[in-house]
Protein backbone atom coordinates (compact mmCIF):
# COMPACT_ATOMS: atom_id res chain seq x y z
CA UNK A 1 0.00 0.00 0.00
CA UNK A 2 1.14 3.88 -1.08
CA UNK A 3 1.80 5.53 2.26
CA UNK A 4 -0.76 8.31 2.66
CA UNK A 5 0.94 10.89 3.34
CA UNK A 6 1.13 14.53 2.55
CA UNK A 7 3.26 17.93 3.37
CA UNK A 8 1.56 21.24 2.47
CA UNK A 9 2.80 25.21 3.05
CA UNK A 10 0.24 28.11 2.47
CA UNK A 11 1.84 31.46 2.70
CA UNK A 12 0.18 34.82 3.13
CA UNK A 13 0.43 38.18 4.12
CA UNK A 14 -1.64 37.27 7.32
CA UNK A 15 -0.60 33.27 7.66
CA UNK A 16 2.39 30.72 7.28
CA UNK A 17 1.40 27.31 7.62
CA UNK A 18 2.99 23.97 7.57
CA UNK A 19 0.96 21.37 7.53
CA UNK A 20 1.81 17.27 7.46
CA UNK A 21 -0.49 15.07 7.91
CA UNK A 22 -0.72 10.64 7.55
CA UNK A 23 -3.58 9.15 7.36
CA UNK A 24 -2.50 5.93 8.72
CA UNK A 25 -1.07 7.22 11.99
CA UNK A 26 -1.62 6.31 15.17
CA UNK A 27 -3.00 9.88 16.40
CA UNK A 28 0.41 11.51 17.30
CA UNK A 29 0.33 15.37 16.94
CA UNK A 30 2.42 18.20 16.92
CA UNK A 31 0.71 21.09 17.27
CA UNK A 32 1.59 25.04 17.18
CA UNK A 33 -0.92 27.88 16.34
CA UNK A 34 -0.84 30.64 19.24
CA UNK A 35 -4.27 29.12 19.51
CA UNK A 36 -4.37 27.00 22.79
CA UNK A 37 -8.17 25.83 22.71
CA UNK A 38 -7.94 25.26 18.94
CA UNK A 39 -4.55 23.32 19.14
CA UNK A 40 -6.18 21.09 22.19
CA UNK A 41 -9.51 20.87 19.27
CA UNK A 42 -6.65 19.92 16.86
CA UNK A 43 -5.11 17.12 18.88
CA UNK A 44 -8.98 15.16 19.11
CA UNK A 45 -9.19 14.99 15.46
CA UNK A 46 -5.11 13.28 15.11
CA UNK A 47 -5.83 11.38 18.37
CA UNK A 48 -9.58 9.93 17.50
CA UNK A 49 -9.03 10.09 13.56
CA UNK A 50 -5.69 7.99 14.32
CA UNK A 51 -4.32 10.82 12.11
CA UNK A 52 -0.49 11.53 12.58
CA UNK A 53 -1.07 15.77 12.63
CA UNK A 54 1.88 18.06 12.54
CA UNK A 55 0.51 21.63 12.46
CA UNK A 56 2.46 24.69 12.75
CA UNK A 57 1.22 28.03 12.36
CA UNK A 58 1.65 31.84 12.74
CA UNK A 59 -0.92 34.24 12.31
CA UNK A 60 -1.66 37.68 13.12
CA UNK A 61 -2.93 36.96 16.12
CA UNK A 62 -2.50 40.59 17.27
CA UNK A 63 -6.07 41.51 15.57
CA UNK A 64 -7.86 38.02 16.39
CA UNK A 65 -7.81 34.42 15.57
CA UNK A 66 -9.61 34.59 12.76
CA UNK A 67 -7.22 34.18 9.53
CA UNK A 68 -4.98 31.78 11.75
CA UNK A 69 -7.81 29.40 12.22
CA UNK A 70 -9.64 29.50 8.81
CA UNK A 71 -6.42 29.23 7.05
CA UNK A 72 -5.27 26.01 9.13
CA UNK A 73 -8.28 24.70 7.98
CA UNK A 74 -7.47 25.01 4.11
CA UNK A 75 -4.37 24.32 4.69
CA UNK A 76 -5.53 20.23 6.24
CA UNK A 77 -8.19 19.82 4.00
CA UNK A 78 -5.97 20.58 0.80
CA UNK A 79 -3.12 17.68 2.56
CA UNK A 80 -5.98 15.57 3.19
CA UNK A 81 -6.58 15.75 -0.31
CA UNK A 82 -3.43 15.54 -1.49
CA UNK A 83 -3.36 12.03 0.92
CA UNK A 84 -6.12 10.80 0.12
CA UNK A 85 -5.11 10.44 -3.60
CA UNK A 86 -7.71 8.81 -5.93
CA UNK A 87 -10.27 7.66 -3.76
CA UNK A 88 -9.82 4.05 -4.47
CA UNK A 89 -10.99 1.78 -1.86
CA UNK A 90 -11.37 3.99 0.85
CA UNK A 91 -14.95 4.01 2.90
CA UNK A 92 -15.84 7.27 1.29
CA UNK A 93 -18.79 7.81 4.23
CA UNK A 94 -18.22 8.14 7.84
CA UNK A 95 -20.09 9.08 10.70
CA UNK A 96 -19.74 9.28 14.63
CA UNK A 97 -21.65 10.28 17.64
CA UNK A 98 -20.11 11.77 20.29
CA UNK A 99 -21.09 12.44 24.04
CA UNK A 100 -18.96 14.38 26.59
CA UNK A 101 -21.08 14.76 29.80
CA UNK A 102 -24.32 16.43 28.63
CA UNK A 103 -22.61 17.46 25.49
CA UNK A 104 -23.33 15.38 22.19
CA UNK A 105 -22.89 16.08 18.79
CA UNK A 106 -23.03 14.10 15.08
CA UNK A 107 -20.89 14.16 12.56
CA UNK A 108 -21.43 12.79 8.85
CA UNK A 109 -18.66 12.93 6.15
CA UNK A 110 -19.14 12.35 2.26
CA UNK A 111 -15.59 12.75 0.99
CA UNK A 112 -17.76 13.49 -2.40
CA UNK A 113 -15.42 15.78 -4.38
CA UNK A 114 -17.82 17.92 -3.67
CA UNK A 115 -18.07 20.61 -1.12
CA UNK A 116 -20.47 21.87 1.37
CA UNK A 117 -21.42 22.13 5.07
CA UNK A 118 -24.36 22.56 7.07
CA UNK A 119 -23.24 23.24 10.83
CA UNK A 120 -26.18 23.56 13.61
CA UNK A 121 -23.64 24.06 16.81
CA UNK A 122 -25.81 26.19 18.99
CA UNK A 123 -22.43 27.35 21.22
CA UNK A 124 -23.57 28.62 24.88
CA UNK A 125 -20.22 31.20 24.73
CA UNK A 126 -18.75 33.35 22.50
CA UNK A 127 -15.24 32.31 23.57
CA UNK A 128 -13.19 29.48 25.33
CA UNK A 129 -10.10 30.52 26.44
CA UNK A 130 -9.14 32.88 23.42
CA UNK A 131 -10.74 30.59 20.71
CA UNK A 132 -13.84 32.43 19.23
CA UNK A 133 -16.79 29.79 18.90
CA UNK A 134 -17.44 31.36 15.37
CA UNK A 135 -14.35 29.93 14.16
CA UNK A 136 -15.11 26.73 14.76
CA UNK A 137 -17.45 27.18 11.35
CA UNK A 138 -14.84 28.97 9.50
CA UNK A 139 -12.28 26.28 10.41
CA UNK A 140 -14.31 23.51 9.22
CA UNK A 141 -15.70 25.30 6.02
CA UNK A 142 -11.92 26.12 5.03
CA UNK A 143 -11.44 22.35 5.14
CA UNK A 144 -14.26 21.19 3.35
CA UNK A 145 -13.83 23.37 0.36
CA UNK A 146 -10.23 22.00 -0.07
CA UNK A 147 -10.66 18.63 1.02
CA UNK A 148 -13.74 18.25 -1.06
CA UNK A 149 -16.15 16.61 1.28
CA UNK A 150 -19.52 17.08 2.39
CA UNK A 151 -19.74 17.49 5.82
CA UNK A 152 -22.81 17.46 8.48
CA UNK A 153 -22.36 19.06 11.72
CA UNK A 154 -24.94 18.70 14.68
CA UNK A 155 -24.59 19.26 18.46
CA UNK A 156 -27.58 17.44 19.31
CA UNK A 157 -27.33 18.85 22.95
CA UNK A 158 -25.04 20.80 25.46
CA UNK A 159 -24.96 23.58 28.03
CA UNK A 160 -21.05 23.92 28.06
CA UNK A 161 -19.29 25.52 25.28
CA UNK A 162 -15.97 23.76 25.86
CA UNK A 163 -18.31 20.42 25.81
CA UNK A 164 -20.06 21.74 22.64
CA UNK A 165 -16.87 22.17 21.01
CA UNK A 166 -14.78 19.05 21.62
CA UNK A 167 -17.87 16.88 21.05
CA UNK A 168 -17.71 18.25 17.28
CA UNK A 169 -13.83 18.01 16.87
CA UNK A 170 -13.77 14.11 18.54
CA UNK A 171 -16.56 13.03 16.23
CA UNK A 172 -15.01 14.98 13.06
CA UNK A 173 -11.96 12.43 13.92
CA UNK A 174 -13.93 9.06 14.23
CA UNK A 175 -16.26 10.40 11.10
CA UNK A 176 -12.67 10.97 9.17
CA UNK A 177 -11.05 7.80 10.12
CA UNK A 178 -14.15 5.87 8.91
CA UNK A 179 -14.44 7.62 5.76
CA UNK A 180 -10.86 7.27 4.97
CA UNK A 181 -10.39 3.73 6.09
CA UNK A 182 -9.91 1.06 2.99
CA UNK A 183 -11.82 -1.60 1.73
CA UNK A 184 -9.66 -4.91 0.79
CA UNK A 185 -13.11 -5.53 -1.08
CA UNK A 186 -12.97 -2.67 -2.90
CA UNK A 187 -9.28 -1.71 -3.85
CA UNK A 188 -9.14 -1.16 -6.83
CA UNK A 189 -12.87 0.80 -7.13
CA UNK A 190 -13.87 4.15 -6.63
CA UNK A 191 -16.57 4.02 -4.60
CA UNK A 192 -19.22 5.39 -6.59
CA UNK A 193 -21.22 4.33 -9.80
CA UNK A 194 -20.19 7.20 -12.05
CA UNK A 195 -16.26 6.03 -11.73
CA UNK A 196 -14.71 9.32 -10.44
CA UNK A 197 -15.07 11.12 -7.27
Amino acid sequence: MTARIAQVSRDTKETQIRVQLNLDGTGQSNLSTGIGFFDHMLEQIARHGLIDLDVQAQGDLHIDGHHTVEDVGITIGMALAKAIGDKKGIQRYGHAYVPLDEALSRVVIDLSGRPGIEMHVPFKSGMIGQFDTQLTYEFFQGLVNHAFMTLHIDNLRGENAHHQAETVFKAFGRALRQAVSLDARAAHQIPSTKGSL
